[in-house]
């Protein structure tokens, strides 16, 4: 019987160490069933109370969002407007024939350069021939009439002549004077732009250049008759200055002032700036765009400002300071922008705000917020119903 028992112990041994083993593996099983059940529960991204907005501790939006603080700008505003480049007129000089003739030769051509006093054609004349002549005849006669009139004084003074043969000679000499002076006047005048004689007799005469510059229009040829005095025959233009000539509108001409300074940009010279200063502000809009004519004198010792390209001109107008935010923060709730803007550690409500230009990358706020607020500039739209 003893044995019996010892027999037996074994196998209930083994009887126990099953049941216990089970019991483990059912703990073991319920325990994984639990936590795959807590994994599949869904994941609060945020919670609304009313307006406010709280993000949980275990958000994934945590890392989506992205905060900062309200900054004041006080940079000045940009204002960028089409230009062109001109030639300045007060230093463009059209060339008119002096006198009605023909062009025997033609010494420049068409975009060269010239120098002052440089020949620029020769011509003949017939009137600056018969100007050359009254001129040589009346300093002649007045010569004459000079002498007439010291050998008159001579003999009065001798008492040997009449009172009236005195007062003749000197009326003669003072009419001589005045003849020789209309002469002289006539062709000076004829020789005010850049005419003179090239040879005694006056029937060819030299045009030179009255300034330095290039040539920039030409209208005459070799051969060809200059008759009309007002036909301009060629221009020189001196582009060592040269103008950037804006358009403003009516309602912006409050921001351009004189010796206001201007950044200037062609499409000629991608990425590169030039500087220049407002030389004039017109005092009259222009009939058909409601716009005032700016122009800006800018050097151009370089030459690379040709007259008729287009410019882009920046005008800095100064701007108070005001709150700026990116412009990531900005988000549309039906007709009105708005952000977000935090209360309180990771809650957050919607804010709506009015904005103002753009600078640098920032966007003024002229109304809803103030510097030192905090609003999400990434990941705002997540917070949308």
């Amino acid at each position: 019987m003893n044995k019996n028992i010892f027999q037996r112990k074994p196998l209930a041994i083994l009887v126990v160490s099953i049941l216990i083993a089970g019991a483990l593996a059912f703990v073991e099983s319920g325990s994984k069933v639990s936590a795959r059940a807590a994994d599949t529960e869904p994941t609060v991204n945020f919670t609304r109370q009313g307006e406010r907005i709280t993000i949980p501790a275990h958000s994934p939006l945590r890392q989506r969002l992205a905060v900062q603080t309200v900054t004041a700008l006080d940079a000045a505003h940009a204002l960028e407007l089409p230009a062109q480049v001109e030639a300045d007129p007060a230093r463009t000089i059209n060339i008119l024939p002096p006198v009605a003739g023909k062009v025997i030769e033609l010494k420049v051509g068409l975009g060269d350069r010239v120098r002052k006093g440089q020949l620029l054609l020769v011509m003949t004349s017939g009137d600056f021939a018969q100007a050359t002549s009254d001129l040589q005849k009346s300093r002649d006669a007045l010569q004459l009439a000079k002498r007439v009139l010291e050998r008159q004084r001579g003999v009065q003074q001798a008492g040997a002549g009449a009172a009236k043969d005195l007062e003749q000679t000197e009326s003669a000499y003072v009419q001589a004077q005045a003849e020789f002076a209309r002469a002289d006047t006539r062709l000076k005048s004829l020789s005010a732009g850049g005419a003179t004689a090239a040879d005694s007799g006056g029937q060819r005469l030299n045009l030179i250049a009255p300034s330095a510059g290039s040539i920039t229009t030409l209208a005459i040829g070799a051969g060809q008759s200059a008759n009309d005095p007002n036909a301009v025959l060629m221009t020189i233009a001196n582009l060592e200055n040269v103008w950037i000539t804006a358009s403003v509108p009516e309602n912006m001409l409050a921001s351009v002032k004189k010796g206001q300074a201007v950044n200037i940009s062609l499409p000629a010279y991608p990425g590169e700036q030039f500087r220049g200063y407002v030389s004039f502000v017109s005092d009259v809009l222009q009939a058909d765009t409601r716009r005032a004519l700016v122009r800006i004198s800018v050097s151009n010792a370089d030459g690379k400002f040709k007259p008729n390209m287009f410019a882009n001109a920046s005008f800095a107008v100064p701007q108070a300071t005001v709150p700026a935010i990116p412009p990531s923060a900005l988000l549309m709730n039906n007709e009105n922008t708005t952000v977000f803007v935090e209360t309180a550690p990771w809650t957050f409500v919607r804010r709506t705000i009015e904005t103002g230009s753009e600078e640098d990358g920032s966007v003024r706020i002229v109304k809803g917020l103030q510097v030192g607020d905090r609003v999400v500039i990434k990941g705002g739209v997540l917070l949308n119903d």
